[in-house]
């Protein structure tokens, strides 16, 4: 089972996104946090084995979420989850280390093959402008 934290600060899509993933007979979501230092503790307590990150929220930002996240939790794995549909802004959410950029508007489609991309250690990336 793979063990999955969800953090987004609009609880409609966090919810739509952690529904997604459970329909899945392998993925389990563990946690939900809707901030960015929600998501370093949550990741550190429950070591999960991905992380699905917006970019944009309040109190801390995914950016820095993602960093910090690598120093409580070297082994999980980060799927960024972002409205923007930028090519650079996916070059620096990766710089972070994480292995996925998908673009909200593309989940129902790119959500779960970017899960199971990252598991295997490739990265994933929505078209982008």
């Amino acid at each position: 089972m793979l063990k999955i934290l969800v953090v987004d600060d609009h609880e409609l899509l966090r919810k739509q996104v952690c529904s997604l993933l459970e329909s899945h007979p392998e993925f389990k979501v563990v946690c939900e946090a809707s901030n960015g230092l929600e998501a370093i503790r949550h990741a550190g307590e429950l070591q999960p084995d991905v992380v699905i990150l917006d970019i944009t929220m309040p109190v801390l930002g995914g950016i820095e979420a993602a960093v910090r996240i690598r120093g409580v939790a070297p082994k999980t794995r980060i799927i960024f989850l972002s409205q923007y549909n930028s090519g650079s802004i996916a070059q620096t959410a990766l710089a972070t280390g994480a292995l996925a950029y998908v673009v909200k508007s593309a989940v129902s489609t790119d959500l779960i093959p970017a899960v199971q991309s990252v598991v295997e250690g490739k990265t994933f990336l929505n078209k982008l402008d």
